[in-house]
């Protein structure tokens, strides 16, 4: 008598959930509304979007124009003082003194 329920109860607990296995499905991200406020689910759309093929493409492009030479960078990121950064720090000494007026 007590085989049955036994029986029953451990095809419930490991059986069903094999059975009713739901797909995997790509139909979209789901929105929440709460209060009247949608908001998306953003892990399910920066999946999305890191599915583009051109994306290596794009992050090598990005590399490239990242890398710029040294000779063909502004003096300022580089760390070299410009004229015009001189002279506002010189104030009204540019050209007469050595000692800067502001430091």
């Amino acid at each position: 008598m007590k085989l049955l329920p036994a029986l029953a109860s451990l095809f419930l607990c490991f059986g069903l959930p094999l059975i009713a296995h739901a797909q995997d499905a790509d139909t979209g991200c789901t929105e929440v509304k709460v209060d009247g406020y949608n908001a998306p689910d953003y892990g399910c759309l920066s999946q999305q979007l890191g599915k583009d093929s051109n994306a290596a493409k794009a992050t090598q492009k990005k590399g490239d124009a990242m890398n710029v030479p040294v000779e063909k960078r502004q003096p300022n990121q580089i760390g070299l003082s410009t004229p015009a950064a001189t002279s506002v720090r010189m104030g009204n000494t540019f050209g007469t003194s050595v000692k800067p007026q502001r430091p």
